[in-house]
Order: structure tokens, then sequence, then C-alpha cells
């Protein structure tokens, strides 16, 4: 191969520089020279989605305060992303979400209460995977990456068109996993996209300490991954990008890593302290370009939107959340102790063994089953 090929080769790689954006924080639109801007009816569905997540996302930080869930990780500022990445595929593609794609899962249709019970603190993800193409949220970084190029390979090898799409934030590009992954996905060109929500801290750590890259998507280049970097607030450019990502790996142009420029609005969980590594005046920049107004503002300014398509799409979002806080507070059945160690392993160890009996021993000492 020559030098100019290689060049050519690697400057196909490259991520668009500034990132890719249709509307502005003013809620202003731009052309794109490459990606086209999705259509009228299909940013109507995004808002509506995003006002829906928006409100479920409140409810469920109101139901930790209550004491129905164990933990919540808010994604609240990154809604565009989680929205945006399920309307730009296909419902039988499949997710592979983080502990933080609870907007995405439903709006990908699982019941919100089915999202909620893995936070709840049960010992499965609380709905069925393969019904819904998503498979179970994953607290470890980078874990699913794998799991998802898998999926990508075996569609690859049955001659399906099935995408997979990867969720992760800026931290899990650090981990080993990834590197693998990714790796894989290059050489074998497996219909993939890697989809990475930068939102500029993992759990307290910033980017800056984290890579020494110009950008996230640029490390797509050492794998011969095409890489792109796109405004994560706007909703119109994150169907776009993921969509001409999907395209080209349904054609067998192989991966994409996506770098989706966001920022998380609350702390990293409800036990997090996020004034502790961040100043509330960055914070109030991040306010300002926030999706869900955003959207508003243009949808408004077209004449896309009216009050009367506004009062619907909130009643819609408080009929959701009323039922998600009905059932949560009607209780939902108890959660025996004794599943923490159910299935571990097949066969308990000695180790499981004598643990699940000081659980036993406790718990009656305290009277409880």
């Amino acid at each position: 191969m020559s030098v100019t090929t290689i060049a050519e080769m690697a400057s196909s790689l490259l991520p668009s520089d500034p990132p890719v954006q249709f509307i502005d924080e003013h809620g202003d639109q731009h052309a794109h020279e490459r990606y086209e801007m999705p259509s009228p009816q299909t940013l109507l569905d995004a808002y509506a989605a995003l006002v829906v997540g928006r409100r479920v996302d409140q409810q469920a930080t109101t139901l930790v305060r209550q004491g129905q869930l164990a933990v919540y990780p808010s994604s609240q500022g990154q809604e565009a992303c989680q929205i945006g990445s399920v309307l730009a595929l296909r419902p039988t593609d499949w997710l592979f979400p983080t502990y933080r794609e609870s907007v995405a899962l439903i709006t990908r249709g699982v019941d919100p209460v089915e999202v909620l019970s893995m936070l709840r603190g049960e010992w499965h993800c609380g709905y069925e995977p393969r019904r819904h193409f998503a498979a179970p949220q994953t607290t470890p970084l980078a874990t699913q990456t794998i799991h998802a190029v898998g999926v990508a390979y075996a569609a690859q090898l049955r001659d399906e068109d099935t995408v997979a799409l990867a969720y992760l934030g800026d931290g899990a590009t650090s981990e080993g996993d990834f590197h693998e992954a990714i790796n894989f996905a290059g050489v074998f060109k497996a219909p993939v996209i890697f989809f990475v929500q930068n939102n500029h801290y993992a759990i307290s750590v910033p980017l800056a300490k984290q890579t020494a890259a110009p950008s996230l998507a640029h490390k797509g280049i050492g794998y011969g991954v095409r890489g792109e970097r796109v405004d994560g607030n706007d909703v119109a450019a994150v169907i776009s990008v993921i969509s001409d990502a999907a395209d080209r790996a349904r054609a067998g142009g192989g991966p994409t890593l996506i770098e989706a420029h966001t920022y998380r609005m609350a702390a990293h969980t409800n036990a997090d302290d996020a004034t502790r590594y961040r100043i509330q005046e960055e914070v109030q920049t991040w306010q300002d370009k926030d999706p869900v107004d955003r959207l508003r503002t243009y949808l408004r300014t077209s004449g896309q939107l009216n009050e009367e398509k506004e009062a619907e799409f909130a009643d819609r979002a408080d009929a959701v959340t009323a039922d998600v806080r009905t059932r949560f507070l009607a209780g939902l059945p108890p959660i025996p102790p004794s599943e923490l160690f159910a299935h571990v392993l097949a066969a308990p160890t000695p180790q499981l063994r004598s643990q699940a009996d000081q659980l036993r021993a406790e718990l009656a000492a305290e009277g409880e089953e």
C-alpha cells in the first residue's frame, strides 16, 4: 500500500470537525453538506419522546428519595442521545445499554417499571431482552461492547441485515473490553455502532485525565474504524448520524465509532456529590444547551409545534409517570434477600453457602424470614 493510499484511507476515517449539528442551542437550523435533516414527523416524534423521557427521569429520581429505588443514574441532559439513537434504528436492531439508558429503553417500548426493576434491586434485568431486542443494562464499563460485536458478527455470518448499537460513556473507552470489541469489529467489518456519550466525566474523572486523543472519535483510526462526532444535545443530528452509520453497516461498510458531545446535568447517581469535582458555572453553560428546550424552540419557530400539540405531549408524559408512580407506591412484590445467592453459580461454593447462612442468621435475629 502506498503512502498516498494510507493517507487517503486515514482521511476517510476522520470525524467531522466541528461535530455534526442541525439545530443549535438557540433553536436555529443549520444545513450540513453530508447529512440530511430528519423529516418533520420524525422530529415531532422525537420531541414527544423527549418530554416523556424527561418526566420519567424526574419521577425515577423522586422514587429514590421515597425509598422505592436503591439507586438511579439520571440521564437529564443526555436524552437527545438516547432517544435519537433509538429512533434512528429499526425495532429489530439490537441495543446494548449501560445503567444510564433508561430513557432509551422506554423509547424502544419497554415498560418503564420493568426498566427500573434492576435499579430496585431485582436480580434480573426486569424485561425480556429478545422481545425488545435490547440486552440487559450493564453496570461494568464496556463489557456490553463485546456482546454487541458478537451479535453483530453473528448477524453478518447469517446474512442478516441486523445492526447492533453499543452505548458507552467516555470513561468506558479507557477499558480493555472496548479495545477488544472495536478491534474485532474493525477486522471483521461487523455491523456495529459504538455510541459514546461523552458527558465529560467518568463519575468524577474529567475527560482530560481519560485520554490524550484529539477526540474520542479519533480513536477509531487506530482500528480501521470510521469515527464521527455529533452534537449530542441536538436530537436531529443524532438521528441523522446514527441512521447513516446504520445504513453503512447494513451495506457491508463495517462499524462506526460515534462520539456525542453532551453533558450529565445531574450527579452520576443519587449517591454522588457532583459539586466536589465540577463548578456550577460549567453546569449552567450546558443548561443553556438543553436538548428538550432546543428542539421545542425550533419546532415552535418553524410552525411544527403548537400549544395543542404541546398539551397532548405533556398529558402523555403525565399519564406515563402517573402509572409508574402508582405501581411503585402501591407496592411491588418484595424482593427476597435470599435471591442474592440463587443465580450466581449452578453449584454454590462453600463461600456462597457460608454467606447465605450468615444472611439468614441476621434476618432471623431481626425477626425477618
